[in-house]
């Protein structure tokens, strides 16, 4: 037997199971049925056994009484007592009889139809004071003497005895009735009562799984439903068939899916129209920019010539513009991650080689202390991984505390690269919200260098290799500490010529947009132009 089967034989079983609380609701009120009615059918047949005995046999014992001890003298012999009890059990199979008188006063005489199996001592105490009570004569007491029964069990039988006497004097009597075939009859009741409850308990088993059949049969319809439902296809409707409340519930779900479905296609619909409302956007400053960049740099170029009060104005006009351009490139990178057309280049690097390619190309080799060992080789994309060092380690320059510190290392599966800084670390309240697209940590300052994006398109790259960065405190409290984790390939798994593009799992197909080069931290020219918010007036500290 497989272990998906047994698993599924354990979750029906399970206690948490419709079905099987069902079975035991039906199998228990089925029992206690059965038992209720089994124990009254018994106790009542019982009686009725006991009672036609009893009274068969108290009967004859009267009778013989009567006819035979009634007819002794007061003062009975022996032999005369003998000979009475003998002709008051002839022909009584399992009918014994006891007689006691006096030949004298205080000198009792006994004789029993069967001394081996009823004597005297086998008279119950209570019993013989009950014979011998004289009660006294009333309109509703005719008699002085009645007849007493007492059930006991002898030499480990049931037996029935009973006792009375004379009236007016004569004899005590006593008879013994064995009581064997009514147990054996008793008993044969009690275990065709016991296996009809049985039968009963299986029957109940059997009508409660049919029923639960029919009853959880739409309920799991409406459970499958709900699943597809929760994995997006929100086209899942269920078949409706009767009035009763299953197919209600059926007809409540088919109008709640069909409203989320109208729901979610409006959503995106306006989700899609103010997604493309940014790309165009950020498309038409595109033309504008370029002009304007040109400009710009024509304006730098003769800013020595410009009269001292007119440079601080294009200074700003130079910087502004720059800072324009890095967020019109950044809301084309973050509009292709929202359409899902962001795409990887793959290759083996160095990872060491990559992060100090990057360090260097911005002019960091003395703010940035690297604890890299060459030789680690990882199937990445080289432009997206500059992307995300540049951002991290920018943003540990401009608002952390020097020196930054930069260690990779491998990690069972994983590619670890920690950037961490000593400076006074980030507020526990803004933790949460540092990799937030435009978060502001401060109100009162909106404005800052960064477009707000850097750190949001760093995580957004390492979303796309498969990996996550987190942001936390150092222990010892001197300093802040990103982590970036990224998968590291199996050496096993069939590997792809380096260059080639893939698609991660989580994003469409590629457009000819998806091919547009991000523009990064800028380089050794501009290091404090570089886009690594995050933190500071962006928010983080």
């Amino acid at each position: 037997m497989s272990g998906a089967v047994k698993r599924a034989m354990l979750a029906s079983l399970r206690w948490t199971s419709l079905r099987l609380r069902l079975v035991v609701v039906f199998a228990v009120v089925a029992l206690t049925a059965a038992v209720s009615a089994s124990g009254i059918a018994y106790w009542l047949n019982r009686e009725a056994v006991l009672t036609r005995t009893q009274d068969s046999a108290l009967g004859d014992f009267r009778q013989q009484m009567q006819n035979r001890a009634a007819s002794l003298p007061l003062r009975p012999s022996q032999n005369e007592l003998q000979a009475t009890v003998d002709q008051m059990t002839q022909g009584k199979a399992g009918f014994t009889v006891l007689l006691v008188g006096e030949r004298e006063e205080g000198k009792p005489i006994i004789a029993t139809s069967d001394p081996d199996d009823f004597t005297f001592d086998d008279v119950p105490e209570r019993l013989q004071d009950a014979v011998n009570d004289r009660q006294d004569v009333r309109v509703t007491n005719s008699t002085p003497y009645h007849l007493y029964w007492q059930r006991i069990q002898l030499r480990g039988k049931p037996y029935l005895v009973g006792g009375t006497r004379i009236v007016g004097g004569g004899p005590t009597g006593y008879v013994l009735k064995s009581l064997d075939q009514e147990r054996e009859d008793l008993n044969t009741l009690a275990w065709s009562l016991g296996i009809a409850t049985a039968l009963a308990l299986v029957g109940s088993a059997l009508l409660a799984q049919a029923a639960s059949t029919t009853v959880l049969k739409p309920v799991r319809r409406l459970g499958d439903a709900a699943r597809r439902l929760g994995e997006g296809k929100l086209d899942t409707r269920l078949r409706v068939s009767g009035t009763d409340e299953l197919a209600e519930l059926a007809r409540t779900f088919n109008k709640t899916a069909a409203s989320l479905e109208k729901k979610v296609a409006d959503m995106s619909a306006r989700e899609e129209s103010s997604r493309r409302f940014v790309a165009d956007m950020s498309h038409e400053l595109r033309t504008p920019l370029t002009a304007l960049t040109a400009v710009t740099e024509v304006l730098e170029d003769e800013i020595d010539n410009l009269d001292p009060m007119i440079a601080p104005a294009v200074n700003l006009v130079v910087s502004e513009t720059r800072r324009l351009g890095d967020l019109v490139e950044n809301l084309m990178e973050v509009t292709r991650f929202d359409a899902g057309t962001a795409r990887l280049v793959l290759d083996y690097v160095d990872v060491a080689d990559q992060v100090t390619a990057c360090i260097d190309a911005r002019a960091w080799l003395d703010a940035v202390e690297l604890d890299a060992e060459r030789g680690i080789m990882a199937r990445l994309d080289p432009r997206r991984l500059d992307v995300i060092l540049a951002n991290l380690i920018g943003n540990a320059l401009k608002h952390g505390g020097s020196p930054v510190r930069v260690s990779v290392r491998p990690v069972a599966d994983e590619l670890l690269i920690e950037v961490r800084d000593h400076g006074p670390g980030i507020p526990e309240d803004v933790l949460p919200h540092v990799f937030d697209r435009f978060y502001k940590a401060s109100a009162s300052r909106p404005r800052s260098e960064g477009s707000g994006l850097g750190l949001s398109i760093a995580v957004e790259n390492a979303h796309i290799h498969g990996g996550t960065i987190t942001a936390s405190n150092s222990p010892d409290g001197d300093g802040a500490v990103f982590l970036l984790r990224l998968p590291l390939d199996d050496p096993a798994a069939p590997k792809e010529e380096p260059g080639e593009s893939t698609q991660p799992e989580n994003a469409f197909a590629a457009d000819a947009d998806a091919a547009t080069d991000l523009d990064g931290p800028d380089g050794p020219d501009r290091p404090s132009d570089t886009e690594s918010p995050g933190r500071g007036e962006e928010g983080q500290r």
